[in-house]
């Protein structure tokens, strides 16, 4: 049977499907007792419920049993001719996972959810800018007035004072003595 052929109609399942009732579960065999045998010890009667009726439900379940494997088989056509519609056009699983989550992030997107956080952290970061930029220019403020204040001014002087004493009147030449100024003695010759 060739599912692509076939023009299965949803709507009447039997509808250009060939039913093979060879695996129904009517067909199974059963050990032991019958298990549907009326007056049967070991499946009696539910109470109030007649002969006529209890086959009549039997009946029905039949029915349903074989209603319930046709449409097993054709969801079964229908996920194989879907598989082969998807492997002719190129899906595979990693692409349809991709474009579910390329639909699902769109979809976050648009989201009022979404547009509100968005704005919202927006505004909150446009308010932690102003906030920084004003620290920034009260420090810089109080840096340069300190600066300008008589104490730093001192220790200021005070600092050059000892950088005049401890490298000399050079200032701006390396300190005499310093590594970079040694010249290789006879003992330790340069190789």
């Amino acid at each position: 049977m060739d599912p692509a052929s076939q023009d299965i109609n949803l709507n009447s399942p039997n509808k250009g499907l060939v039913v093979d009732h060879s695996d129904s579960l009517s067909d199974v065999p059963v050990e032991g007792p019958v298990v549907g045998a009326v007056g049967n010890a070991a499946n009696p009667l539910p109470p109030g419920l007649t002969e006529e009726e209890a086959e009549e439900l039997r009946t029905e379940l039949t029915k349903v049993e074989e209603e319930i494997n046709t449409l097993r088989q054709v969801l079964s056509a229908k996920e194989r001719h879907a598989a082969d519609l998807k492997r002719k056009l190129g899906l595979n699983p990693l692409n349809e996972l991709r474009q579910n989550f390329t639909k699902g992030w769109q979809d976050v997107q648009t989201s009022n959810a979404y547009k509100k956080t968005q704005e919202t952290l927006s505004q909150a970061g446009q308010k932690t800018s102003a906030a920084l930029n004003t620290v920034g220019s009260v420090l810089s403020r109080r840096l340069g007035d300190m600066r300008n204040s008589a104490t730093f001014k001192s220790f200021e002087d005070k600092m050059g004072n000892l950088k005049h004493k401890v490298v000399g009147p050079r200032g701006s030449e390396e300190a005499i003595g310093s590594p970079t100024n040694t010249t290789p003695t006879q003992d330790n010759p340069s190789f």
